[in-house]
């Protein structure tokens, strides 16, 4: 169609003179029938008007590629794979995801984490625990002050699981 035209797909994309001057039957093959071909139309000039988000790459942290190599108190892109009644789940690149528990959601109380999280959403997470041998990681997408950190989660101070 462009070629007739004498321009490119995309000048003929943002053209609407030369959409309208386009005669769809001068397409039909044995293989591409009308109807096909007027939907083609009817979308070349939509996609002026209808433009894609712009989409982002989404990288894990380098270097963190299995449990052993979290410590509390990492700070971790992640995207929510699963929320529950209880909190979310968070893949942060270590084949296991970690966990957001209902009360480290968010600053303010959240009934269900839903109200502010969504699957596949990107977040910055904190690791809070990492418990190895039962394969457990604790995270929270509070802003946590790194003394905070230092205590366990029975509130005592000393080193974590």
């Amino acid at each position: 169609m462009a070629k007739i035209f004498n321009c490119t797909v995309t000048d003929l994309m943002k053209d609407e003179a030369l959409q309208k001057r386009i005669d769809p039957n001068r397409y039909v093959t044995g293989e591409i029938g009308l109807p096909t071909l007027n939907d083609i139309l009817a979308e070349l000039g939509e996609t002026r008007t209808r433009p894609r988000a712009q989409f982002e790459a989404f990288r894990f942290a380098e270097g963190i590629e299995k449990l052993e190599d979290l410590t509390v108190g990492m700070k971790l892109p992640g995207i929510v794979t699963n929320i529950t009644a209880f909190g979310a789940f968070v893949d942060i690149g270590v084949h296991q995801d970690g966990l957001v528990h209902l009360s480290q959601v968010a600053e303010r109380y959240v009934k269900d984490p839903g109200e502010v999280l969504k699957i596949r959403q990107v977040v910055e997470t904190t690791v809070i625990a990492v418990d190895r041998e039962r394969k457990r990681i604790s995270l929270s997408l509070k802003k946590i002050p790194r003394w905070r950190l230092a205590t366990n989660h029975q509130g005592k101070r000393g080193p974590e699981k």
